[in-house]
């Protein structure tokens, strides 16, 4: 018998049905809608790189779609994700990141950060870091079964969303087009990795103790629409400190869902893009950044920190305790550099 013979095929996967859209009036987020499939037409980048202009500056989140992958594609990666949530705990468990050292790469269970005296996060996650031999690391069998297709979908996200964004935020910096994507190349060692996520829902009495929906600095939070074959795209730190705050990393939560939602269980596929590890966090220079304003430090104490030390340090104290802070959802992560989690 040929050895090819030998391999068992993975077990089907149950179709992933996402839920029905809400019928509650919300504030929604008027956001900015990229269609990627104008990228390659003449004249293409520049129309998107205008349309990400405004949206970069005022919001930090757009939409992004014309991507090259159906609905279908995407909820076959939201069922491998919500087969290995299934698991038994200690199954999950065997493959637990090593999160107090701030590693993140594997499993996060639930509960592992107090949000509010007495109640914690209710979030478990699975991340798989890019595909390279330096990553290589043990796997679940739902995962192994599909990691094929996982790499497929992962390298895909990364070749028409993420590369194609980053040089439209070049062309809107002004800076040379391949500005970031030298600093973003998948074969360099960074934190890029994909996400599978479950927010386990909470009952109507829970919502009500963790405060439910909350209004920071009395400024309303406005919610974010999900769309069929589309993307959800959110800027974060690094973007921000290296264009001084120009490139907005705009503050975002997961809140207690509408009630005709509120029995579900939430499932998330996410990817996250970072620089190379080594890169050090000084800011870019910018004739854009400099006629707007933006001339000066996000945080002084950011400068010079390398992206590698910032996400590690972001993780670990994500699941440490500040006894000795004013606010439990503030937390110096590096340097004397605070972030604010909110929950």
């Amino acid at each position: 018998m040929a050895a090819a013979d030998t391999l068992r095929a993975p077990a089907p996967l149950p179709k992933y049905e996402q839920a029905a859209v809400t019928t509650q009036e919300l504030d929604w987020a008027d956001l900015v809608t990229l269609d990627l499939s104008d990228f390659d037409n003449p004249g293409g980048k520049e129309r998107l790189a205008e349309q990400l202009f405004d949206a970069v500056q005022n919001i930090g989140f757009f939409y992004v779609i014309g991507f090259g992958a159906s609905q279908d594609e995407v909820d076959r990666q939201f069922a491998i994700g919500k087969e290995f949530f299934n698991l038994s705990m200690e199954e999950k468990l065997k493959f637990r990141a090593d999160l107090e050292h701030g590693g993140y790469n594997g499993y996060k269970p639930l509960g592992l950060r107090e949000i509010k005296p007495g109640h914690f996060d209710n979030t478990e996650i699975y991340n798989i870091p890019k595909f390279l031999p330096a990553f290589e690391r043990p796997h679940p069998e739902i995962i192994k079964q599909h990691y094929a297709e996982i790499e497929h979908f992962s390298k895909m996200i990364y070749e028409n969303v993420v590369r194609k964004l980053l040089l439209l935020f070049a062309i809107v910096l002004e800076l040379p087009e391949d500005y970031f994507l030298e600093t973003h190349e998948y074969d360099q060692l960074s934190d890029c990795h994909l996400r599978y996520m479950k927010y386990h829902k909470k009952t109507l009495e829970q919502n009500a103790q963790i405060d439910n929906i909350r209004t920071p600095d009395g400024k309303g939070w406005k919610w974010v629409k999900p769309y069929p074959e589309s993307i959800t795209v959110n800027l974060a730190d690094v973007l921000q400190f290296i264009t001084n705050g120009f490139l907005k990393s705009s503050i975002h939560r997961v809140v207690a869902p509408p009630p005709d939602q509120a029995h579900l269980d939430r499932y998330g596929v996410l990817y996250f893009v970072r620089p190379r590890s080594d890169l050090k966090l000084n800011p870019v220079q910018s004739k854009v950044m400099e006629r707007l304003g933006y001339d000066k430090a996000v945080d002084e104490k950011a400068v010079g920190l390398t992206a590698g030390e910032w996400v590690k340090a972001r993780v670990k104290n994500n699941v440490e305790k500040y006894p000795d802070a004013k606010d439990k959802n503030e937390a110096t992560i590096l340097g004397g550099v605070k972030v604010k989690y909110y929950d």
